[in-house]
């Protein structure tokens, strides 16, 4: 680059001073050379390459200098990386933590690498832990673990600098007691797959912009998902809500699916919304469920479902096809104002007496297959 603007130059001076220096026609008809006009040219031509040159040494300095300072740059991320990496896997709490605080710092400050410092974070968390009250729990280890999920929270809230609200987060199998998640958007990949869920849970006006993944999860407490948005995909298969699942006003606006979870207690998901499928398939409700004022706007399917308690559909609106063919309503269910505005289906349904009387309380506008019903085994 530098040999090309010379030669560049070169011949330009070579052009400018033989232009000057070319004879010019005299009066009496006899060439002559303008002395005077052949060194102001020479000496403009001279300044015009003595400032490019001088101006591309500068631009060649400066990317220069720009390439050391981004070398020395990684170099730091680089070992901040590993002394944040080898404080987290420190014997003692403290440092542990310290290690916690600067994987974070780092992963605002390193955008390249942001992802990276997050899954070790998460990582963390997907190690084997033991609780306090178990053999092998290591003194503070609840606390540094805690602290990871407040780091990781605190990060995905709107009115956060530097948020990290793109990034995917796998939190397969990891052990969180206590957690709170509320208020946090989620832009990235939400996993929390075979998640134990230790004590209260709070997932509260969270948003899940991409998929949310919560299959096989366990929630020993009570739950609650009250508000939340889910914006693409959801799952929760296969998991165990052991105490009160609240999902109340939750807006599902992609597919959810709940098919074989188990609801131990309570479940209530009155006023939510779900703008497409959803699918509650094989689902166990041991507990009192509610849906009351709940919108489902595709195909709700509650096939082979076990509701062992009370179920009520009070004023629900199923706006898609609504399937409830082979499920066991043991307890009582109430559909009083509830609408089907397309093809219902409680074929081979198990239900008592005072359940079929309960569906004339409901408006179907589209049809409805009752029967053949079969009676609840005691």
């Amino acid at each position: 680059m530098v040999l090309l603007v010379g030669w560049l130059v070169a011949r330009l001076v070579y052009l400018q001073l033989a232009k000057a220096a070319t004879p010019v026609q005299a009066p009496g008809g006899s060439p002559r050379v303008d002395t005077l006009e052949v060194i102001k040219t020479t000496l403009t031509v001279l300044a015009f390459a003595g400032a490019l040159l001088t101006g591309l040494y500068a631009y060649r300095k400066q990317r220069l200098a720009e390439g050391d300072a981004s070398r020395a740059d990684a170099q730091q991320f680089a070992d901040r990386y590993s002394k944040s990496a080898e404080q987290l896997g420190s014997e003692q709490a403290a440092v542990r933590l310290a290690g916690v605080y600067a994987m974070a710092r780092l992963a605002d400050d390193w955008r390249t690498q942001r992802q990276t410092c997050i899954d070790v974070l998460c990582a963390y968390l997907r190690m084997p832990y033991q609780p306090r009250e178990a053999e092998g729990h290591r003194p503070g280890e609840d606390q540094v673990r805690k602290t990871i999920l407040k780091v990781i929270i605190e990060h995905l809230q709107d009115d956060v600098a530097t948020g990290w609200g793109r990034a995917d987060f796998d939190l397969t199998g990891a052990i969180l007691e206590d957690a709170s998640l509320s208020g946090a958007v989620f832009g990235g990949r939400a996993v929390f797959s075979k998640v134990q869920f230790q004590g209260p849970t709070h997932i509260l006006d969270t948003t899940f912009l991409t998929d949310a993944v919560f299959d096989e999860a366990e929630f020993t407490d009570d739950v609650s998902f009250g508000g939340s948005r889910f914006l693409c995909g959801s799952s929760f298969k296969s998991s165990h809500f052991k105490s009160v699942a609240m999902f109340g006003e939750a807006e599902f606006v992609g597919e959810s699916w709940f098919s074989a979870a188990t609801f131990g207690q309570e479940s209530w998901f009155s006023n939510s919304s779900f703008r497409s499928g959803a699918s509650f398939y094989q689902t166990r409700f041991c507990g009192e469920s509610h849906f009351d004022g709940a919108i489902f706007s595709g195909r709700a399917w509650f096939g082979q479902g076990l509701f062992v308690g009370d179920c009520s559909f009070h004023d629900a609106t199923f706006a898609g096809v609504a399937l409830f063919t082979s499920a066991e309503l043991s307890g009582r269910p109430w559909f009083g104002q509830a609408t089907f505005r397309a093809s219902a289906s409680f074929a081979n349904a198990s239900i008592s007496p005072e359940g079929v009387d309960a569906l004339t309380e409901a408006t179907f506008l589209a049809g409805v297959e009752r029967g053949p019903f079969i009676a609840p085994q005691p």
